[in-house]
């Protein structure tokens, strides 16, 4: 056993260092893949804005451009009907950007001023008619496909009913336009980055150091399981990474717990194993010469030499079965149809109560009634749970006065239910907390609760339940019931053939 417990940790130490990797770096773990996640989402949350925004821009710069020449147009207007000068009319054209000046009137339109007339015009913009998607793409077309277009564009002047018209070059909204897009975009990356960074510290402090502690006491407590100074120890806190450092150290120190049993219980085998050899030696030197009380014409040997070979018997079947808990199940069992109360009463015999103890022991179930199960195993079990309450009856003072084990039982349909009870002090509430754990849910001390163990292995093995059963009065009362086998049909017929 000791060396398939070293096994089972080898196992398990190859493969915590499959996973035990070096931990990543500042910019290779969790707080870089979200310090690069953030600049991207950042950068992504820019371009749907920047589409509108470059929208915004454009119509600005162009009703910028209106509004100057608005003004040139009222002035030359009121100079009527003297007409502006060409020189004047060139200056004032590279004043306002623009190759020609048109201003509407009362339904009128007035060529104000022109330098040389286009042959055609590539694009017509009326930004009294302009939508925020129209706008949108028409932006989008300038920075795709613009540059050396011809644009005309048209205006109100001001809360007025004239509207002013120009044409113009489209490169200088073009240039215009590009050198906003890169101050966008520079000013796009230094926000997400500075928003980022800010995110990283943040997220590195009150996330990240933490988890890095956590799965740093993993890596040191898989190492070395049963060293205390490797148990996690939290920071109190309220948040969810304090109550998982809560939940780790428990499970770490309920861990240790179990190893350290696993390895008794693994010494123990050990032990049991070497002394499994002599003891069936020695019980087999004390069948032997039991045999031989048989033949002793004594009437009183001859009343107990039967009860002590079986003793004996048993005895010497629990020492080969000895090491199946720690191993492997209990062997299948062996059923038949038996008469409980005799089985009672071997157990009876085999509890040996002083009768000076004070301790009573009851039977109340017909003669008759039989069970379907391994003799064997159930009388086990109905010797561990009537030896406990022995032991807890010993020494002990009655809640009524009166220290008495009850043995009943019932058959129900396919069901045999049989009950344990006692007048003791009760189980307690460890004991119930841990109900059937081996080494846990003794009900004395310095017991091991093998017994409770070993006896629901057996009854589960049945089919059946056993549970402990809340009283009204002190005491402790254990319940099992056992299913009878199925019936197959072929032995139904055979039966029936055999009856008739």
């Amino acid at each position: 056993m000791p060396e398939q417990h070293q096994g089972e940790n080898s196992n398990f130490d190859s493969a915590m260092d499959s996973v035990n990797g070096r931990p990543a770096g500042a910019f290779g773990g969790l707080s870089g893949k979200l310090l690069w996640l953030t600049v991207l989402f950042i950068m992504l949350a820019e371009v749907l804005v920047f589409f509108p925004s470059i929208a915004t821009m454009r119509i600005r710069w162009l009703e910028d451009k209106l509004n100057t020449a608005a003004a040139a147009a009222i002035v030359i207007d009121g100079l009527q009907p003297v007409e502006l000068p060409r020189a004047l009319q060139k200056e004032t054209l590279a004043a306002t950007g623009t190759k020609a000046i048109v201003l509407r009137k009362e339904g009128t339109s007035r060529l104000l001023a022109m330098s040389s007339m286009p042959t055609s015009v590539d694009e017509q913009y009326d930004l009294t008619k302009t939508t925020p998607i129209s706008s949108m793409g028409d932006a989008l077309d300038t920075l795709l496909f613009g540059g050396n277009r011809i644009i005309r564009v048209y205006g109100p002047v001001g809360e007025t009913n004239m509207g002013v018209e120009v044409l113009m070059k489209e490169k200088p909204l073009r240039t215009a336009m590009l050198v906003y897009a890169r101050n966008v975009l520079l000013l796009s990356v230094l926000i997400s980055l500075f928003t980022a960074t800010l995110i990283f510290f943040v997220i590195n402090r009150i996330l990240i150091r933490p988890i890095r502690r956590l799965t740093g006491s993993m890596q040191q407590f898989s190492a070395d399981p049963e060293n205390p100074q490797h148990v996690f120890v939290g920071d109190g806190g309220r948040d969810e990474l304090a109550v998982a450092g809560r939940h780790l150290t428990a499970m770490q120190m309920e861990l240790q717990k179990t190893l350290k049993q696993q390895k008794n219980l693994a010494a123990l085998g050990l032990a049991v194993s070497k002394i499994n050899h002599d003891m069936r030696n020695i019980l087999a030197s004390a069948q032997l010469m039991s045999d031989r009380l048989v033949d002793v014409d004594d009437p009183m040997v001859k009343s107990f030499a039967p009860k002590l070979l079986r003793t004996i018997d048993r005895a010497v079947g629990y020492t080969t079965e000895v090491l199946s808990f720690g191993q492997a199940s209990e062997s299948a069992p062996r059923r038949r149809r038996v008469r409980l109360y005799d089985l009672t009463q071997e157990v009876r015999d085999m509890l040996a109560i002083d009768p000076h103890s004070g301790v009573e022991f009851a039977e109340q179930m017909p003669p008759d009634i039989e069970i379907d199960a391994d003799s064997e195993q159930i009388f086990r079990v109905i010797h561990n749970l009537c030896r406990n309450a022995l032991q807890a009856l010993t020494g002990e003072t009655a809640s009524d006065g009166v220290k008495r084990i009850t043995v009943s039982a019932q058959r129900v349909g396919s069901v045999v239910s049989i009950i344990v009870d006692d007048t003791g002090p009760g189980m307690p509430v460890k004991a119930r907390q841990n109900l059937f754990a081996a080494f846990r849910g003794s009900a004395r001390s310095g017991g091991t609760g093998l017994g409770l163990t070993i006896a629901r292995e057996l009854v589960l093995a049945h089919g059946g339940t056993i549970a402990l059963v809340e009283k009204p009065t002190a005491g402790t009362q254990f319940r099992i019931e056992i299913p009878d086998r199925p019936v197959s049909l072929e032995d139904y017929r055979s039966r029936t053939q055999a009856e008739k």
